[in-house]
């Protein structure tokens, strides 16, 4: 606050600036080859400029606002960009991938649609693609920044539980967090949260920055077959390139980190972009009395450098450093205490770092990419919370996984075909020393066995190739009315059983899309898609041999139908139907539920036997609205009717834990006058189901574990109350000699609406609030017979307050 302060008293002094810039490139988005020649118009102005023989423009002198920016050239379809906000600190860096124009050239006059080869476009159909420009994801109500957050406001997307913020898993169209994958600048990166599950992708924050991103594409079906271990949706995040002319960058601080962000030129072929966060959350939750204090780093970089006018290089990096312990808190509460019993310590660092080579080729381009990722995990836990007293330890598992990575694909454009093949292969490397205290060995007084205990100990050092290829073609046909597309591809490992028989994961997967009239789109696909089960699944042992070698890919059958209207260039409509049928499920052979339902808590998931028979379905439908920014308003709107249900053991259906019924997200943003800008995003999701509690088990095992146990037998027979909230952001710029500074107030759940959440189960305190009640009077015994069973409510609900800025230099 005090920097706030300072940075403000000096803003009469500074002189106020008038005019930005736009710089970019323009490409063929089928050959990558630099257009020359195209002209660049900024909507509403007498400004304009045409790309120069490299495919770059730049257009000077811009009156600071924001725009639309429009590229058109003679034979391709025309294309804008929305609500670009041109500041003084720093150039506007907007790039263009042109496509060519639907119909033919007839003598002077071009008669394209804009939509009639959109199949061609992205090798699928336009169906279950949304996206995000980098002026949404930068400016949603709630987001703090945070990638996961902002996507929220998609159709289909929720997340665990309650969506209340404490947690990331995304829940895409009703399947597990671990469906998704997610890939930078075409390298997978595994992890995208801070403190995240081993097992499942979510965590408590975001690890990207927003600052590198150029734009996010997020398909939830039709998956490209380059892309494999998607069962739910691929996200494709885009970074920009580095400020070609100047050193530049911002410093942002918010309610809970501080970051800095640099970029610039290294040489006339070279730019860079880095970036540093820390977070200081352990203060706030110190100073909110809160027991947990998380405490994270995260890094990125990205160079770019041009060989020649054919090849170009890039190098990317991200990682994080999480550390998660506890502090006594002032007040004991029944609450505190729980939460000191119930997390386990939780210290992880990952990161991902590669270079991705692009080569022009005669009608296409080929993208080579080399990468490593590893993500290393450490969880303690103890009975009592008597940390570091190692005859009460119930916990203790390190972990790592490592994967090296080589991709390559090559593209092509010919004839009116567009076509792409590519192999795939990686090294895994995964080790894990697991203790874990399922439950403890009970006895009665007279020395009986009451409980057997259940303990998994295990050490696992396992190395072994994942390998894939994929070939995909598509062709507008019927006077570029029809667009068709094709694709297969098939995964193989040398560990699994069967994991070398190519012929078990052919993935066939086929799209279609008719141009009904100027403004009506038909969209439909089909398509198989295979996962390997998580690397926890795999290497578990149990006397030193492997129990689920024979486990198979998980299998999702998708079958999609939609339409898309877009009665003018800023305006879309979606509405979309889908069905997705699951089989080779993981199921717990201990407990008889589906893997599925697991993913929402922190710690790990999997190490346990499996059976690969387990089913599932998810269906549903979307409508999505999205008005871009135009004059001085944009917004989105969406309304998801999706139904999840797993069957484990058993082989009955039931609601998984991703069943919500109804999600709805709504986003809306307004420019004001004098550089002033005002947004707010609601979010409303049905019930989230629930499982009550095993209450003889749990009192047997809670003074040990210090969780609940459930009853599996009603395995999400409940259901929590429905969650709303509402988050507003209001932002004021100031513009300078190539400075600017952003002061924003952020708050989330602006109502302070209550955020149901799931039952805590415990055992009442005694008056000193030094130790458990119990009947008798005496201490708590071993079984939990005398102690006074306690459940909490769980649905605190509030207002999140966060006074930030961001300075652009």
């Amino acid at each position: 606050m005090r920097l706030i302060l300072l940075l403000l008293s000096f803003l009469p002094g500074m002189v106020l600036a008038q005019s930005g810039v736009i710089t970019g490139t323009v490409r063929d988005v089928n050959t990558q080859e630099p257009l020359i020649g195209v002209t660049i118009r900024l909507n509403n102005t007498e400004l304009g400029t045409v790309s120069n023989e490299a495919g770059r423009y730049r257009l000077e002198n811009i009156t600071l606002g924001s725009y639309t920016l429009e590229s058109s050239y003679l034979g391709y379809q025309s294309q804008s960009k929305f609500n670009i906000n041109v500041t003084a600190g720093n150039a506007q860096i907007v790039n263009f991938e042109l496509a060519p124009a639907a119909s033919k050239l007839q003598e002077v006059e071009i008669t394209a649609n804009r939509r009639q080869s959109a199949a061609v476009a992205d090798l699928v159909t336009p169906l279950s693609v949304q996206g995000l420009s980098t002026e949404e994801i930068r400016s949603n109500p709630g987001g703090n920044f945070d990638i996961s957050k902002v996507v929220q406001v998609l159709p289909g997307v929720a997340t665990n539980g309650t969506g209340g913020g404490s947690r990331n898993d995304l829940i895409i169209r009703g399947g597990a967090p671990s469906e998704n994958v997610y890939y930078l600048d075409g390298i997978e990166i595994p992890l995208i949260n801070h403190f995240t599950t081993q097992g499942s992708a979510g965590g408590a924050t975001g690890i990207l920055n927003v600052s590198f991103i150029e734009d996010l594409k997020v398909s939830s079906s039709a998956f490209d077959a380059r892309y494999d271990n998607a069962l739910s949706s691929v996200f494709g995040f885009r970074q920009r390139y580095g400020n070609p002319e100047r050193f530049s960058g911002n410093i942002r601080l918010s309610g809970s980190e501080f970051a800095t962000t640099f970029e610039g030129p290294i040489s006339p072929k070279t730019t860079y972009l880095v970036s540093a966060r820390r977070s200081y959350l352990q203060f706030l939750f110190k100073l909110l009395d809160l027991p947990i204090r998380p405490n994270y780093w995260d890094f990125q970089y990205k160079v770019d450098h041009k060989l020649n006018s054919k090849t170009s290089l890039t190098f990317l990096g991200v990682g994080a450093i999480d550390e998660f312990s506890f502090g006594v808190p002032r007040n004991s509460t029944p609450e505190n205490e729980y939460i000191l019993r119930s997390i386990p310590l939780n210290n992880q660092w990952n990161y991902t770092t590669g270079v991705a080579v692009k080569r022009l080729i005669n009608d296409g381009y080929l993208n080579l990419a080399l990468s490593r990722n590893a993500f290393n995990i450490d969880l303690e836990k103890f009975e009592d919370a008597q940390n570091n007293n190692n005859a009460l330890q119930t916990l203790k598992s390190n972990s790592r996984e490592t994967e090296n990575k080589l991709r390559l694909d090559v593209n092509k454009f010919q004839n009116g075909f567009k076509y792409a093949y590519g192999v795939s292969g990686q090294l895994v490397q995964f080790t894990n020393n697991v203790f874990n205290v399922i439950r403890p060995e009970l006895r009665d007084e007279q020395g009986d066995l009451v409980q057997p205990g259940l303990t998994v100990n295990y050490n696992t050092n396992l190395d072994f190739f994942r390998y894939g290829a994929f070939g995909q073609v598509s062709r507008s046909v019927l006077n570029d009315k029809l667009g068709l597309s094709f694709g297969i591809r098939s995964d193989m490992n040398s560990f699994t059983e069967t994991g070398n028989n190519p012929l078990k994961t052919l993935s066939p997967r086929g799209a279609i899309s008719y141009v009904i009239s100027d403004k009506w789109t038909l969209n439909a696909s089909s398509g198989i898609y295979y996962k390997l089960p998580t690397y926890t699944v795999l290497g578990y042992q149990e006397n030193g041999q492997y129990l689920n070698q024979a486990a198979d890919y998980i299998k999702s059958a998708h079958y999609v139908l939609g339409t898309e209207f877009l009665p003018r260039t800023d305006l879309r409509f979606t509405l979309e139907g889908f069905y997705k049928k699951y089989s080779n499920y993981p199921v717990s052979v201990r407990d008889g539920i589906s893997l599925a339902n697991q993913g929402g808590d922190f710690g790990s998931i999997g190490n346990e036997a499996i059976t690969s028979n387990g089913l599932g379905r998810a269906y549903g439908l979307e409508f999505y609205l999205q008005k871009k920014l135009t004059g001085s308003v944009f917004s989105v709107l969406s309304y998801t009717y999706v139904v999840s249900q797993f069957a484990g053991t058993d082989g009955r259906y039931i609601s998984s834990s991703w069943d919500y019924r109804h999600l709805v997200s709504a986003l809306l943003g307004k420019k004001l006058p004098k550089n002033w800008e005002f947004g707010a995003k609601y979010r409303f999701a049905g019930g989230a189901p629930a499982t009550p509690f095993d209450l003889e088990a749990s009192r047997r095992n809670y003074g040990a574990l210090g969780v609940g146990i459930l009853d599996y037998s009603q395995l999400n027979s409940e259901r929590l109350r429905p969650f709303s909230q509402l988050d507003v952001r209001l932002d004021k710029k100031w513009n300078f000699n190539r400075v600017t500074l952003d002061l924003f107030l952020d708050i989330a759940n602006v109502l302070g609406s209550k955020t149901p959440g799931y039952e805590r189960y415990t055992f009442q305190r005694n008056t000193e609030n030094n130790g458990f009640a119990t009947t008798n009077g005496g201490p708590l015994q071993e079984d939990g017979s005398n102690a006074i069973p306690l459940i909490l409510n769980n649905d605190d609900g509030n207002l999140v307050p966060t006074l930030g800025f961001i300075l652009e230099f």
